[in-house]
């Protein structure tokens, strides 16, 4: 896959080492430094301004990608890159303004079932703009084939940080207060970093002229606020909503659940920093045998990594839940929920590339509007009957009736689908290896468990894959790192 698979690798290595400082953070030092009621209020500032953040970027993330690679001259790309930078503050100035306005009345709304928000309302405004603003400088990197550096940023700069932070509390160099606004500094400062990266691979020449289609422009970026940032919306929505609902300690038990099935997303994260504005290319160049090969490769490649993952999760998740707090155990079932939903994202590779960088955009709108409220309702509805598990219940209905629309709708109009019957063999291949290893349990400490067990899978999910060749890219991979001929 040329600069797919080189930029792929180096991302899921900066992926994974994020998500492995991720993992000690949220396991391990948030769960032993923090009590769960400030481990939730931490979750659920940053939620909610991920919520928010849709809104203020006003879609300018996304609409680089579609857009840059239509633009053909510099001058043309130069306004509209200007036009980029400044789109985003119609929607920021005035939020500000207005959330100033009625302060009071937000912040007592956010806290009406938990006190301890009420203090850190203003933080959420001031974190999504920062999350915002990092967006675009990330897009902008993207566009020019420059993801790694971005992902890096994004995926560990801010977690090693955290740690950082984490320590110092435990130290007692930081009071939880005075922890909770240094994570904001933190995100500020990613988000500088971030703006030089991104002018030092193109420095903005600042030009106004209207010499670009920027009625169209801002037509997509109102459009995909909402089509663009359902994903996003139902990731935290159920971390928010669980705060409004029930005793924001539960958040965090959710939120070490939800870290756990998450790891299974690494690979696609990785793999769609570069795989979007290759998409936005084939489509802006019209070239539907390219899209097509990329749509199939990006599925069977993420779905045989996604799935290896799964299984190590499925089979160690008992053992990994004994080396943590007790409390925290009541989230094992959302483990098993939220990582069928990530496997089956995986499954759809570039799928969502394909309709944001169409002309078929537009139909995100009405699916994503119809999924958001499903999943409010559902939320609303599971919540208080089940807890965090009714969470996980709504976000799993909610994505799989949102993949498979989109599933259905790439289909209908681009005649395309990820499958093959490779799809199935590696199907086989994950049911097979949960059943014969989950209720395999060896007597010996946990940590020992986890590391024959995942040895074990790795061999034989290896020894399959490469016997098969479920994957030519991955078949490959494993016979170079292996120096086999």
């Amino acid at each position: 896959m040329g600069i797919v698979a080189s930029q792929s690798i180096k991302n899921t290595i900066v992926t994974y080492l994020g998500f492995g400082v991720g993992a000690i953070n949220t396991l391990f030092l948030y769960t032993a430094f923090l009590s769960a009621d400030y481990f939730g209020l931490v979750v659920f500032v940053l939620s909610t301004a991920n919520l928010m953040m849709p809104i203020l970027i006003f879609g300018v993330n996304n609409t680089l990608i579609k857009f840059y690679s239509s633009y053909k001259t510099k001058r043309l790309q130069n306004n509209f890159l200007t036009f980029m930078l400044f789109l985003p503050l119609l929607v920021i100035i005035p939020a500000g303004i207005l959330g100033s306005l009625f302060y009071e009345t937000i912040s007592n709304w956010l806290a009406k079932e938990n006190q301890i928000i009420k203090d850190y309302t203003w933080l959420m405004y001031v974190l999504a703009v920062a999350f915002a603003y990092f967006e675009i400088f990330f897009s902008w990197s993207k566009i020019h084939f420059k993801s790694v550096f971005g992902n890096f940023m994004r995926e560990a700069f801010h977690r090693l940080g955290t740690m950082t932070l984490l320590f110092a509390v435990y130290f007692k160099k930081l009071t939880v207060d005075e922890f909770i606004y240094a994570v904001t500094i933190v995100y500020i400062i990613r988000m500088l970093i971030m703006m030089v990266y991104a002018f030092s691979v193109r420095f903005p020449k600042l030009s106004f002229t209207k010499s670009f289609d920027y009625l169209t422009v801002i037509k997509y970026s109102f459009l995909i606020i909402i089509a663009g940032s359902v994903s996003m919306v139902l990731l935290d929505l159920d971390k928010f909503m669980i705060g409004e609902l029930i005793q924001i300690e539960n958040i965090a038990y959710y939120s070490v659940a939800i870290f756990i099935a998450t790891v299974i997303a690494v690979p696609s994260r990785a793999m769609q920093q570069i795989i979007n504005p290759l998409t936005a290319s084939y489509l802006n160049n019209k070239n539907h045998r390219e899209l097509a090969q990329l749509y199939k490769k990006s599925s069977i490649n993420l779905f045989i990594i996604g799935g290896f993952i799964f299984v190590l999760i499925i089979v160690n998740i008992n053992q990994l839940y004994m080396l943590m707090n007790p409390e925290y155990s009541q989230g094992l079932f959302i483990v098993f929920i939220i990582s069928i939903v990530k496997l089956v994202d995986n499954l759809l590779g570039n799928n969502s590339a394909i309709i944001f960088n169409s002309d078929y955009y537009r139909i995100i709108l009405t699916f994503g509007f119809c999924i958001v409220l499903l999943a409010i309702g559902l939320n609303y509805f599971l919540i208080p009957l089940y807890g965090i598990e009714g969470a996980a219940i709504a976000s799993l209905i909610a994505f799989t009736i949102y993949d498979a629309l989109k599933l259905w709708y790439v289909n209908l109009k681009f005649k395309i689908h990820p499958f093959t019957k490779k799809t199935g063999y590696t199907l086989v291949l994950i049911i097979m290896l949960c059943l014969g290893f989950y209720f395999w349990e060896f007597p010996f400490h946990p940590i020992l468990n986890i590391a024959i067990k995942s040895t074990l899978v790795a061999m034989l999910y290896g020894f399959v894959v490469l016997q098969f060749s479920l994957s030519s890219d991955i078949t490959s991979l494993i016979k170079k790192l292996l120096k086999i001929k």
